[in-house]
């Protein structure tokens, strides 16, 4: 038995370390330490509760729209209100523009450069993969990866327009957001849409998005990109991925646990999700209700500790009772991440979970053939891209001249309150607690926090642990290839993680 530690990872927010165990050219077993600390829950407590609005975006630069909604609706949640309709839709709208530019540098700039390693050389698509991907090249290579950055460039200018500025957007309210838009504004709006439409289905697909949203099938799929064809410069982006991962087989790789999360996403002017919330059990091929009163955190790994019992360790809490303390030298620990538990069960939270609680044919297809892999969780995301852009234009169309945008707030002095929301990459949820006016307790339980828990009391590894048994390591290799590949289809947030 050899033991690697690999990290910490390039191209990921925050610090990521894997410990493995290899034997006969196979991982054994995975222990995922996010190695740092940052205290955000401990620096809420005292404040005012609308101090989180400020403050909890800045947990992180990519995902600080979704961060500022689960705040939002939580204060919202203690409040006992509901946002105001022209306010609810100009949320969804930042967060789907976060979420689409999270997936878009996702693919190109974190998933797709490994594919250009001297490892692959022999490979018949390894040039073109140079040719598209390649990072940091002065040699004209990576030409669709800078392609791909201007049009993230361009399609963030929404931001300004819909919230003011990115990151830390802070025109989101409880009540709705504090930012009108104007008629005029919204045709320049619907014009950045389109223009990124056009990116979208030129390069990403080479189809229509509402062609790409509708194929129902792997072999639908197939027969509009087979992943067969000849390798060249015609292939859209999505189709050499395709091509990639029938050759590696992406698709029997860092299958993952069966059970699927998500907080449901991308609400209508009435409040209904689009993408609705749920919990998929692939295994028996059953969808359930999601119901908030079964999430626990397990501490018994992390460097975390429960001053209400001696050892430190305690049965796992709900997130609304709580407890981040700190215990840099428990014995056993390994990470600063909680183990965040379903009624007790591991489960991966992300795009892939949405498309299977929503019931997506392919997507469902495709994972009860091969399971949750990476080819199934990056598929997910560039599926989304095409879904969510025709849904944000018809949001666009829905905001009514005349209607508010914000109800006022009337924050009562005790209560709790919980934020539910899906990020780029899952589900989060934030979970406040008021007392005499000030911020008594805050948790939050992050995408990353489901998908890179440590083991918990009862020794079940957490998604990503369970994922990486069984990746294959190529004899010499200290930073597998294939454990990269793992990792980054679960696309690390490690500072939205170690709060």
């Amino acid at each position: 038995m050899t033991r690697l530690i690999v990290g910490p990872f390039n191209r990921v927010e925050g610090d990521l370390e894997v410990q493995l165990e290899v034997a006969d050219g196979q991982v054994r077993s995975a222990q995922v330490n996010a190695p740092m600390y940052r205290g955000f829950e401990a620096m809420l407590r005292g404040r005012d509760p609308h101090d989180a609005l400020v403050i909890v975006p800045r947990l992180c630069g990519i995902c600080s729209v979704s961060q500022s909604v689960a705040a939002a609706r939580a204060l919202a949640d203690l409040a006992g209100i509901e946002p105001a309709p022209n306010g609810r839709l100009a949320t969804e709208l930042m967060l789907a523009c976060e979420n689409l530019a999270d997936h878009l540098t996702h693919f190109y700039l974190f998933f797709m450069p490994d594919f250009t390693r001297p490892v692959y050389a022999d490979r018949p698509w390894h040039g073109e993969a140079l040719r598209r991907f390649a990072a940091l090249s002065a040699s004209g290579q990576g030409e669709h990866a800078r392609r791909a950055t201007a049009a993230r460039q361009r399609w963030f200018t929404l931001m300004g327009t819909l919230g003011g500025k990115w990151p830390h957007t802070l025109s989101i309210e409880p009540g709705g957001s504090a930012r009108a838009i104007e008629r005029a504004e919204r045709l320049r709006l619907l014009a950045q849409l389109r223009e990124f439409r056009a990116f979208l289905e030129t390069g990403v697909f080479g189809v229509p998005l509402e062609v790409a949203a509708g194929w129902h099938s792997e072999a639908a799929l197939d027969a509009a990109l087979p992943a067969r064809a000849p390798i060249g410069p015609a292939m859209s982006d999505l189709q050499l991925f395709l091509a990639i991962a029938a050759d590696l087989g992406l698709d029997q790789l860092g299958a993952g646990p069966a059970l699927y999360l998500s907080h449901g996403a991308h609400a209508d002017g009435a409040g209904t999700p689009r993408l609705p919330a749920g919990v998929w059990d692939a295994t028996a091929g059953t969808l359930r209700a999601f119901d908030p009163a079964e999430v626990s955190e397990d501490l018994q790994h992390a460097w975390l500790a429960d001053p209400a019992t001696a050892s430190g360790n305690a049965p796992p809490r709900h997130p609304a009772q709580g407890v981040t303390e700190p215990a840099p030298d428990k014995p056993g620990a390994y990470t600063w991440n909680k183990a965040p538990r379903l009624a007790g069960q591991v489960v991966q939270t992300g795009a892939l979970a949405r498309q299977l609680v929503a019931g997506q044919p392919l997507l469902r297809a495709a994972v009860a053939r091969s399971g949750g892999t990476v080819y199934t969780r990056v598929l997910a995301r560039l599926f989304e891209l095409a879904q969510v852009l025709p849904w944000m234009e018809d949001s666009l169309a829905q905001l009514r001249d005349g209607a508010p945008w914000c109800h006022p707030l009337s924050l009562p002095r005790e209560g709790r309150g919980c934020g539910l929301v899906e990020a780029a990459r899952g589900a989060l949820g934030h979970w406040v607690e008021v007392q005499q006016g000030r911020i008594a307790n805050y948790q939050i339980v992050a995408p990353t926090s489901w998908n890179f828990s440590p083991r918990d009391a009862q020794g079940r590894p957490g998604a990503l642990e369970a994922a990486l048994v069984g990746a294959p390591v190529r004899p010499g290799e200290t930073t597998p290839v294939a454990v990269q590949h793992i990792v980054r289809s679960f696309d690390p947030c490690m500072v939205c993680t170690v709060h």
